[in-house]
């Protein structure tokens, strides 16, 4: 059944599919906060409801945006604290790690309530966060490393397929609760409780998945690298194509160990070639953070509020779709079209179109202003004009999902060589949560007192940062990740084959006298 070239990468995309679960929290627990925030229950419980009936903007809008930016808080320091950790212990060991002290920010979020305020909750997501940080930095890097170079855009790019199903399955929690359960503390227990499931069926399934070949190479592991990299390919640990791929890991680390013998960390930074793919892993997600993407998904009740959807059940219903939306555009994108538009054109094409449709939400939000209904009156069915708003995000996310969305991680996971990819995906990863942080902090602030052009920025943000950075950029598409060296000019082409001409070698010398010996 598995035979043939169609299932040759099957146990690479169960990899994938194992570690990516620890994903589905990231988007999940992104997804999951504006929407508890948001429920009624939850600010009468809390405190932030005024002697009258009606909400205390100030401390609703502060409580809301800790609630939700905490996490980012903890997973900035997750994500930066993940490099030294994976390179001592493996991509695998800390992956479980990581996803251990997740649940246990998990549990807190849930217990919290009665006697137990909201300081459990703050609690519990900044040490939820430093979890996801670790996993948001370490999966890339574990999944890119064990998968083939002409499917690796696509399997990679399923960190953000992830992402989008673990928000999607949020917006629908908080819908569900918020229809059932409204009136009792399961608007908040059942929403972070939830969290535990993917938690718990990534540690398991780790167990049945194997140590990154390239890492083990780095370790001088190299029966078990050669070993794990035939199991992954599915061929025999002495096939030409094991060989030749885990030649060119050998040399790509034996080149890097040569030129920067006793150097460090700071050669690992400065050195020839490898500044420049820093800045572009702290650049590129700190503009992804500032598309609007962010805004929207952890906001986004609030932000279908402001452009006339009111009512919490009108609000986390458009919520919803939007999360649909949001994984079959993505899916889409991932499996079909990653690897044949290449990365410049599918970010170029994205930015564009994510700024075009901010600008027309933000023209019709200033030409056709939402009124907001008064205390106690139910609200009333969306105007034309919202639903036209509504259908321009819902065009906004498949943009995003076509490019900005998926291809900052898949970037990032391309262009490091083996020694620096681990800080690299930290660096990228550190920078995408430190801007997810300052954007979740702000978002609120910015809905109250911009409006319109709150819209306007982001679009603005979109064609005039991001599409010319995405033309700057080198393509990576179909490029192993041992030739980034030579794209990035680390390394001559010529220097590059030399060494893979001794790895292969060097492979054969030992391999003869192997079988003389046994001979």
């Amino acid at each position: 059944m598995f035979s043939g070239d169609t299932f040759k990468n099957i146990r690479v995309y169960w990899l994938a599919f194992v570690a990516y679960w620890g994903i589905i929290l990231f988007g999940y627990d992104t997804g999951i906060a504006g929407g508890v925030v948001s429920q009624p229950y939850f600010e009468t419980s809390f405190g932030l409801v005024n002697a009258d009936g009606s909400i205390n903007k100030s401390k609703d809008t502060e409580v809301s945006s800790n609630v939700v930016s905490v996490l980012q808080a903890g997973a900035f320091f997750g994500a930066l604290g993940s490099a030294p950790i994976s390179a001592w212990l493996g991509r695998k060991l800390t992956l479980i790690g990581f996803t251990i002290i997740f649940v246990i920010g998990a549990i807190l979020t849930t217990v919290a309530g009665g006697g137990r305020g909201i300081a459990y909750i703050y609690g519990g997501r900044v040490i939820s966060g430093f979890g996801i940080g670790g996993i948001s930095a370490v999966a890339p890097a574990y999944v890119s490393e064990c998968s083939p170079k002409n499917v690796r855009g696509r399997i990679t790019g399923c960190f953000q397929i992830m992402v989008a199903i673990g928000v999607m399955i949020s917006y629908f929690i908080n819908l569900g609760v918020g229809l059932h359960m409204a009136g009792s503390p399961n608007v908040w227990r059942i929403p972070f409780g939830f969290q535990l499931v993917p938690a718990g069926i990534m540690c398991l399934g780790l167990f049945t998945v194997k140590e990154s070949p390239r890492w083990l190479a780095s370790k001088g592991y190299v029966a078990e690298g050669i070993a794990n990299l035939a199991f992954l390919r599915r061929e025999p640990h002495d096939s030409d194509e094991v060989r030749r791929e885990f030649a060119e890991i050998e040399a790509a680390i034996r080149e890097e160990q040569e030129a920067r013998k006793g150097l460090g960390l700071k050669e690992a930074f400065f050195g020839k070639g490898n500044f420049v793919r820093f800045v572009i892993a702290f650049v590129i997600f700190f503009l992804q953070q500032w598309s609007g993407q962010n805004s929207v998904g952890y906001y986004a009740p609030q932000i279908f509020s402001s452009i006339g959807y009111s009512g919490t059940t009108n609000s986390l219903l458009a919520s919803g779709i939007y999360g649909i939306v949001k994984v079959i555009a993505t899916a889409l994108f991932v499996f079909f079209f990653v690897e044949s538009l290449g990365r410049k054109a599918s970010l170029f094409i994205s930015a564009m179109g994510m700024g075009t449709t901010f600008f027309i939400i933000g023209a019709i939000l200033k030409t056709h202003p939402v009124a907001t209904p008064p205390p106690g009156q139910s609200a009333p069915p969306p105007a034309p004009s919202s639903k036209g708003m509504a259908a321009m995000l819902y065009i906004y996310v498949c943009f995003y999902s076509m490019g900005w969305g998926p291809l900052p991680w898949v970037y990032v996971s391309d262009i490091f060589p083996t020694r620096t990819r681990h800080y690299g995906l930290a660096v990228g990863s550190g920078s995408q949560w430190l801007w997810n942080f300052v954007v979740a902090k702000v978002t609120p602030t910015l809905e109250t007192d911009l409006g319109f052009k709150l819209f306007m920025m982001f679009a603005t943000i979109n064609i005039g940062g991001m599409a010319v950075f995405s033309l700057l950029l080198p393509e990576t598409k179909g490029r192993s990740l041992e030739e980034m060296d030579i794209i990035f000019g680390s390394v001559s082409a010529e220097s590059r084959e030399a060494f893979i001409e001794r790895a292969l070698d060097h492979r054969e010398i030992t391999s003869q006298r192997s079988i003389d010996k046994q001979v």
